[in-house]
């Protein structure tokens, strides 16, 4: 006769809450030779980010974290070799602490963070650091990858849908109603909601300052994102180049940049945050990804809000903040026309977004959260806040947050 198995722990498996404890991130700089990270390593930037959180929470034991997940878009260089693993080793946790890389394109440390989720709503985690690092400069979006050639000679998608620019240009055709105009207006907008919330300290607080090098200059030190351009005018913005199309309507001005940076967020099951005494910026609700038709990626958020919707029962009335990845200001809009939701709302992207500061690819989602948690502690008549973002070779996330500060609607 066999013998009686042994019966799990009463909560083995239990479904837990995960709390967002801070986000953190460094500036972000402009790639190329010319960018103040031209000379700074990937992996450094993220060990950057790290070392901050742990800095800022001396009430967490090192060896309490259970495991480092770092995203990035390409997987070479100093942003290989597990870069998760090396980046712990590096930032000085314990060895015993494991760490793994992952990529999902613009979407990396979005994913980062809601696979960690999943491992600490499952009891496989009780606290983890998420993020993701890109240096476009060192690392061109593509370098060293080899697409299968049928995906273009089975005409399984669009030449087009391998170039982000031009996705953006193929959902202009697909809603002519966005115009060139309009894209320029909220760009301008995103520009002046950016320098305000610097002038008023709401973006700063979540910077962690960087030693860079140069060959000009030597040393300095990174304490500001360097892409914003405050003061664009929209005559300036009607005046510039349509590199993807003759005639186009996408331009260096209605786009995020190419940009180098790197982010890092400190999760934890919500038992456990108290336990540690650690504070809780927002709770997970849900998340959701999505694929869409890749020559026309932009429009992905839609489909994946519209699945975390119903999944969570909770209607696009219910949201009170939203943080729109701004990798192009026509897919923002073309997210906003399909809820009804004005170009100036103020509950969307109050601070301003990609289109100023900057989307270094993978890093971006964490961003998005950690000043959505940041907004929370502002806003307690606000419950529940949106991350979305479009995402590379057609797809779309989209992730719900909460605000534990709620105190009801005024």
């Amino acid at each position: 006769m066999a013998a009686p198995g042994t019966a799990l722990a009463p909560d083995a498996r239990a479904v837990r809450t995960v709390a967002f404890v801070e986000g953190v991130r460094t500036p972000f700089g402009k790639a190329g030779d010319k960018g103040i990270y031209a000379g700074t390593r990937a992996d450094d930037l993220v060990v950057n980010t790290i070392r901050e959180l742990l800095r800022r929470h001396p009430e967490l034991p090192p060896e309490r974290v259970d495991e480092v997940a770092i995203a990035a878009t390409t997987q070479i260089g100093d942003q290989g070799l597990t870069i998760g693993r090396t980046a712990a080793i590096l930032a000085g946790l314990p060895k015993s602490v494991p760490g793994f890389a992952l990529d999902r394109m613009c979407a990396g440390a979005m994913t980062a963070v809601t696979t960690t989720a999943a491992g600490i709503g499952f009891g496989a985690y009780d606290v983890v650091i998420a993020g993701g690092v890109e240096h476009m400069g060192r690392h061109p979006m593509g370098e060293g990858v080899d697409p299968n050639p049928r995906i273009i000679a089975d005409k399984l998608v669009d030449p087009t849908a391998l170039v982000m620019g031009q996705t953006a240009e193929n959902l202009h055709d697909r809603f002519p109603h966005i115009t060139k105009q309009r894209t320029d207006a909220y760009a301008a907008r995103s520009q002046e909601k950016y320098a305000e919330a610097v002038k008023t300290g709401k973006i700063g607080p979540e910077l962690v300052p960087v030693a860079t090098r140069s060959a000009e200059l030597g040393w300095g030190l990174a304490t500001e994102d360097e892409p914003p351009r405050p003061g664009t005018t929209l005559e300036q913005l009607a005046g510039l180049k349509t590199p993807f199309r003759p005639h186009g309507r996408i331009t260096a001005g209605n786009a995020a940049g190419l940009n180098d940076g790197a982010t890092a967020a400190l999760l934890a099951d919500e038992a456990t945050a108290r336990e540690l005494g650690l504070p809780i910026g927002m709770k997970l609700v849900g998340y959701s990804f999505a694929g869409v038709e890749p020559e026309v990626m932009g429009i992905g958020p839609v489909p994946a809000t519209e699945k975390l919707l119903k999944r969570t029962g909770l209607s696009i009335e219910d949201i009170g903040l939203f943080e729109i990845n701004e990798a192009f200001a026509v897919q923002v809009l073309a997210f906003l026309d399909h809820y009804g939701i004005a170009d100036d709302d103020p509950r969307v992207n109050q601070w301003g977004g990609a289109i100023a500061c900057g989307h270094p690819l993978a890093s971006s989602g964490v961003r998005l959260m950690t000043q959505l948690s940041r907004q929370f502690a502002e806003r307690p008549d606000v419950r529940y806040g949106l991350t979305t973002m479009c995402i590379g070779i057609g797809m779309g996330g989209t992730v719900i947050w909460e605000n534990p500060a709620f105190e009801g609607k005024k």
